[in-house]
């Protein structure tokens, strides 16, 4: 593509294999157990310190709130999310991730930046250039990603569902 126009089509088929392979690669190195994508985001969406309900997880994720509450009931068995019942409300639950869940992502993400460091290190110094530049480039491409669905596929009534999504610290 020339004038400086992004090269939609290619771009869209590398992010996904990147990001599988990024994975499984971090998974192997750190032999961290397979967590499917549904339940890497719920996590994702609680960060260590904070709680959120069921039905707020799911309106965030866009899920049905059967799906989270299955979900949920898989991760529980897997000593990822802890329910425990609200103190101002016991009828309703608070969902927290487990220490565990949270040395889990830690390690996958110390993994994965050892990773793209490695493999970038290998590329040539014009190519280091190129990815530095752009990360602040996919950054925004990322938050109008995140713009594009809240308005178009999200609709009035779930404004928040992607926004939400990227937590203040997958955001930084």
């Amino acid at each position: 593509m020339g004038n400086g126009q992004v090269d939609a089509v290619r771009l869209a088929a590398i992010i996904s294999p990147l990001r599988r392979t990024l994975l499984t690669a971090a998974r192997s190195a750190q032999k961290l157990p397979e967590i499917p994508d549904s339940q890497v985001e719920i996590v994702r969406s609680l960060p260590r310190g904070t709680t959120s309900g069921p039905g707020e997880l799911a309106e965030r994720l866009g899920l049905s709130r059967s799906a989270v509450s299955n979900l949920l009931g898989a991760m529980e068995e897997r000593d990822l999310i802890v329910r425990r019942p609200r103190e101002e409300d016991r009828r309703q639950v608070d969902v927290i991730a487990t220490e565990r869940a949270l040395s889990l992502f830690e390690r996958f993400d110390r993994a994965s930046a050892a990773l793209v460091a490695g493999a970038a290190a290998r590329l040539s110094p014009e190519d280091q250039a190129a990815l530095a530049a752009a990360v602040p480039a996919l950054e925004r491409l990322r938050d109008a990603l995140v713009d594009e669905y809240d308005q178009n596929v999200a609709g009035p009534r779930n404004t928040a569902t992607a926004s939400t999504l990227l937590t203040k610290e997958s955001r930084n």
